[in-house]
């Protein structure tokens, strides 16, 4: 059963007692809620950001539950470089289960790790449920004009893995300038800013 936390923070299990997704814990009790879901790790999507409360407050609540905190960084407007995607794979395979990933909102980067995840785990006869990672409902994935390329990279990534496990041609053959050209090449141009060069204070939010 749903409790009034998992509502606050958008909270959702991705494969159940395994793998969850959920928003940034603003409002607090953070630890509380971690150990109410058994959580053994927190993957951060945010990356590294020491300078900020949010950050430190998350990492002490791992700490005082004994959860390990991984950060790894994606930008929602931005297409991500290789470097970023293996950062994700290796944080999959490297948490102590159940694992939690999360962003800012739970909606945009977190829906493009779960369904990451989701053909991580299961290969690609799981596009469907990887797809089912951006609706709107129940995890309120409402993309903005410079997110809509999210649920676009894993329709591309099966096209192009032509049947390799996702993180093998990740780690070997991804590259965002082929990414781009593709989505401009199928009517997707204006789904993305740019790729990924480096944090833009502009977005203090995402960070």
């Amino acid at each position: 059963m749903r409790g009034p936390g998992d509502v606050l923070y958008n909270f959702h299990w991705i494969v159940p007692g395994e793998a969850a997704r959920s928003s940034q814990a603003y409002a607090g009790f953070l630890a509380p809620f971690l150990k109410r879901h058994g959580i053994r790790t927190l993957i951060n999507l945010r990356g590294p950001n020491p300078k900020y409360g949010w950050w430190r407050n998350e990492k002490g609540a791992c700490e005082a539950v004994g959860a390990t905190h991984l950060d790894v960084m994606l930008d929602s407007r931005h297409l991500p470089k290789r470097e970023m995607l293996i950062a994700l794979f290796d944080a999959f395979d490297a948490s102590p289960k159940p694992f939690l990933v999360k962003c800012s909102g739970g909606q945009d980067r977190t829906s493009l790790a779960a369904a990451l995840y989701v053909l991580h785990r299961d290969g690609w006869t799981a596009m469907e449920l990887a797809a089912r990672q951006f609706a709107q409902f129940p995890y309120l994935h409402f993309p903005k004009a410079h997110q809509r390329w999210l649920a676009q990279f894993p329709v591309y990534a099966a096209e192009q893995a032509k049947g390799r496990p996702i993180m093998d041609w990740v780690r070997n053959s991804y590259a965002p300038e082929a990414f781009r050209d593709w989505l401009e090449a199928n009517g997707h141009a204006g789904s993305f800013k740019a790729i990924f060069e480096k944090r833009s204070p502009a977005h203090k939010w995402q960070w």
